[in-house]
């Protein structure tokens, strides 16, 4: 059989998303700062934070409130950014951060619930297909089966399933499922749920993305022991509100506090407003 009608499919759906992945990786990789201050320099230890009156496309409302670690402003379309100066108290980053998570996907709520029943699906899918896999070796007919070798390359097919490795890339489909692995990113999708599962990392620094269909959860951090991360959840669906984009930009020395600039956008796109909230984080923590 041909291996074309899904082998060049998938190597240009690769190539889109490990582009899409890049982008976040690198936006991560550049902010952030070696151990011993070299490059961008070491996180600043703030007490107060510092709120400026405007910061690009955002205006502030009022003053700082709760003794200068909140700030708020709003944006373009009634975008809300929020400013936080957030103590850790011997605690981690990462339990702070999950509490801002929370309450922000709490305006998104059927876009988790969407990413988690996909993610649910996939896992389900995934067991099946494995359990059929000895079944269908068995009766796959020696027609459907196609095997191709040359230099640093293997192909091989058995009906609708397939395994494709050349270098640095290996692709398996089964079904309805794709799985690629390609440098440090690993893809795994589903046509049956409508779901694509990415996972990556370069020089330490880590990017995640998770979609379906109308949604999408993208989470990135970097290296070091300083805390360096975005979290962004988005839907083409409006909620209640009109909100399509919930997220945040946090930075923050070893041991805090942490600077997190949390918003709220009726726009699914990050746009301005989002790149104004990391420069109020900047401002406040540095790079």
């Amino acid at each position: 059989m041909s291996t074309r009608p899904f082998l060049v499919p998938a190597l240009c759906a690769v190539a889109a998303l490990v582009s899409a992945c890049d982008v976040e990786t690198r936006s991560v990789r550049l902010e952030r700062a070696s151990d011993d201050g070299a490059g961008k320099g070491v996180l600043k230890v703030v007490d107060t934070l510092q709120c400026p009156q405007t910061q690009g496309t955002l205006t502030r409302k009022g003053s700082a409130s709760a003794g200068g670690t909140v700030c708020s402003y709003v944006g373009p379309r009634g975008t809300e950014v929020s400013l936080h100066l957030v103590a850790l108290d011997g605690g981690s980053s990462a339990t702070a951060l999950k509490a801002f998570e929370q309450r922000l996907s709490g305006d998104l709520p059927q876009a988790l619930a969407g990413l988690e029943q996909a993610q649910a699906e996939a896992e389900r899918d995934a067991a099946r297909a494995e359990a059929t896999d000895a079944a269908a070796d068995a009766t796959a007919s020696s027609g459907d089966r196609a095997s191709v070798r040359g230099p640093g390359m293997a192909i091989d097919a058995n009906g609708d399933d397939a395994t494709v490795r050349l270098p640095g890339l290996r692709i398996e489909t089964r079904g309805d499922q794709a799985s690629v692995s390609i440098g440090g990113f690993h893809i795994d999708a589903d046509d049956g749920s409508g779901s694509v599962d990415i996972q990556g990392k370069e020089d330490g620094d880590s990017v995640s993305i998770r979609a379906r269909n109308d949604s999408a959860e993208i989470r990135a951090s970097a290296a070091g022991e300083a805390t360096r991360a975005s979290w962004i959840l988005t839907d083409n669906r409006p909620s209640a509100e009109g909100w399509r984009l919930v997220g945040y930009e946090a930075r923050g020395p070893v041991g805090g506090p942490l600077v997190v600039a949390t918003v709220r956008s009726r726009d699914r796109d990050r746009g301005r407003a989002f790149e104004d909230a990391k420069d109020l984080v900047t401002l406040n923590v540095g790079e």
